[in-house]
């Protein structure tokens, strides 16, 4: 199979996998009340899962990955090439939620890295789509490290959408807001119960639960935490700015955004939207009949999204 044929079926794949998800939330939610628009929802929906993964796809393939082979010649070796396309899936996914688990235990542990992580954990509700929150370097270097091996190794082309297919699918399975009980395959399998306490606003989490696929990986060094209740709080015990850009400068310098709102010289950035959607509605006189989706675009515009 042609590896566009692949790209096609794994985006079909993943879209209908989200609206399954985001079915199941409505279905059979683990906290009730959680609104589908959630506060930060469009932040996380246009910043980091639409444009950041656009963006970064290109410099992750492009600028490093594709460089690197092309200086090293590493693919040249075929040496994963021969193996059966299954058990390079399985390989991949198994050596990199090995090395995800170590350095997402890692981020925690380190006042630097947390710096590129907390983001991550800044959502006060939790869904499926707050897995996509995560900052520019983060991604890059994860992102790098697992699918640098697989075109350096001489992997299948096809590896790359399937590998991204599975990652997107289980991070909104894990970060879901669905009740749902793995019973015995709970100590090997991940799943939104263990995650979720991983995003609490709870001191005894900090330091538990780093599995993204695998949750072994936690019973296994001693990280696992599942209680028999249910948190009560998400997000960080600290302030974190709402707007996409003012958070990835506070990862460097910590800054107060309402402060940052009132200020001459940024008050036109912060009054950006305003300034559109007046624009928008003043500016485009539609047909009767297209009125109506004016409206259903200006109420997303118009949603509180910092």
């Amino acid at each position: 199979m042609q590896i566009h044929s692949v790209e096609i079926i794994t985006t079909i794949l993943l879209v209908l996998g989200a609206v399954v998800i985001i079915l199941l939330e409505r279905k059979f939610p683990y906290r009730k009340g959680l609104p589908i628009f959630r506060d930060g929802f469009w932040v996380d929906f246009v910043w980091y899962t639409l444009i950041q993964s656009f963006f970064l796809k290109i410099v992750i393939f492009d600028y490093i990955i594709y460089p690197l082979d092309q200086h090293f010649k590493f693919s040249t070796l075929h040496i994963v090439t021969n193996w059966p396309i299954i058990v390079q899936v399985l390989f991949f996914l198994i050596t990199h939620d090995f090395y995800i688990y170590w350095f997402h235990r890692w981020q925690h542990n380190s006042k630097i890295l947390w710096r590129t992580h907390e983001a991550h954990h800044s959502n006060k509700e939790v869904d499926w789509l707050s897995g996509s929150r995560s900052h520019v370097l983060e991604i890059i270097i994860n992102q790098t490290i697992e699918f640098a091996p697989i075109i350096l190794l001489g992997a299948n082309p096809i590896i790359v959408p399937i590998k991204a297919l599975i990652d997107a699918m289980w991070g909104m399975f894990i970060h879901s807001n669905i009740d749902v009980k793995l019973g015995r395959f709970k100590k090997i399998i991940n799943g939104p119960a263990m995650h979720l306490w991983h995003h609490a606003d709870y001191k005894q989490v900090f330091f538990a639960n780093f599995s993204t696929k695998l949750s072994m990986w936690d019973w296994l060094f001693g990280t696992a935490y599942l209680p028999d209740f249910k948190p009560e709080k998400y997000g960080l015990y600290y302030d974190y700015p709402k707007d996409y850009f003012v958070q990835h400068i506070f990862s460097i310098k910590r800054i107060d955004e309402n402060k940052w709102r009132k200020n001459k010289i940024l008050h036109w950035y912060f009054n950006l939207r305003p300034v559109i959607i007046e624009w928008f509605n003043k500016g485009f006189p539609l047909k009767h009949k297209y009125r109506k989706y004016k409206a259903q675009i200006l109420i997303y515009l118009t949603e509180k999204t910092y």
